[in-house]
């Protein structure tokens, strides 16, 4: 091993302290706090601020700036990485064990939610979310989890336009007033629900796992069909409380 001692590049060394602090935020930050708090001149902090804008690593909003499309996708790249996937597993075995439906934890990747860990309950109909799957967060219950612990700003910055409203079943949102209705609801209710958005007859609940700043890292689900006889307050307790587990053991 060398002993040189490591160079450090100085734009490089600013930019990462730059997306650290904004990750860390409950939300976008003007440019001068951002400056004044690393001690980093306005003007640098400007020009850092704009090229991370060209690659889509943060959006301006409103004279404040925040993380955009490309920091979540490092977000998600890190997310699938294995602690969420190890404590996951064996919580999803014992949710399922003790609901008797099949289970699932997502986390974000741009505006859709990859799977990284599901549990099939025996005798249940096959699901879409095999892991490494890929859906729209708008329409899944554990898209709609995460989307919901985000500032409004960010969500901005993923749903621009009604473009960006993927649809599967003809249902779901379809702009970002009716995202911002059903992610207003799904944060007072504390759990978010779908029914029908990715496969018709068959419905979810999930709830987000939120990290010690309180940034969704990932959320828990169940999803079973409309024909049974689930229990929609049992499982909805269930899955509750498996998500706070499992954020507890990620901290």
């Amino acid at each position: 091993m060398s002993d040189t001692p490591a160079r450090i590049v100085p734009a490089a060394d600013q930019t990462l302290r730059i997306l650290t602090m904004m990750s860390r935020a409950r939300g976008p930050l003007a440019a001068s706090v951002i400056a004044k708090t690393l001690d980093i001149p306005r003007s640098t902090v400007y020009q850092l601020l704009d090229t991370l804008q060209v690659n889509g690593f943060v959006v301006h909003v409103s004279r404040t700036w925040g993380l955009s499309t490309a920091a979540f996708e490092l977000a998600g790249g890190y997310a699938r990485q294995e602690p969420i996937a190890r404590l996951g597993r064996p919580l999803l075995a014992q949710l399922t064990d003790r609901i008797g439906e099949s289970t699932h934890v997502a986390v974000m990747s741009g505006r859709d939610v990859v799977y990284i860990v599901e549990e099939r309950a025996a005798r249940r109909p096959a699901l879409v979310t095999d892991v490494g799957v890929r859906l729209p967060a708008h329409l899944t219950a554990t898209g709609r989890a995460m989307l919901a612990a985000l500032p409004a700003e960010q969500v901005r910055a993923l749903y621009p336009d009604a473009s960006a409203f993927a649809d599967r079943t003809g249902r779901g949102p379809r702009s970002l007033p009716q995202l911002r209705t059903l992610l207003r609801e799904t944060r007072a209710a504390g759990v978010a629900t779908e029914d029908g958005e990715v496969t018709a007859g068959m419905r979810s609940v999930a709830v987000a796992v939120l990290d010690h700043a309180g940034w969704p890292v990932a959320a828990v689900a169940a999803t079973w069909s409309d024909f049974g006889t689930t229990d929609t307050a049992a499982v909805t307790t269930a899955v509750s409380e498996a998500a706070a587990t499992l954020a507890t053991r990620l901290r």
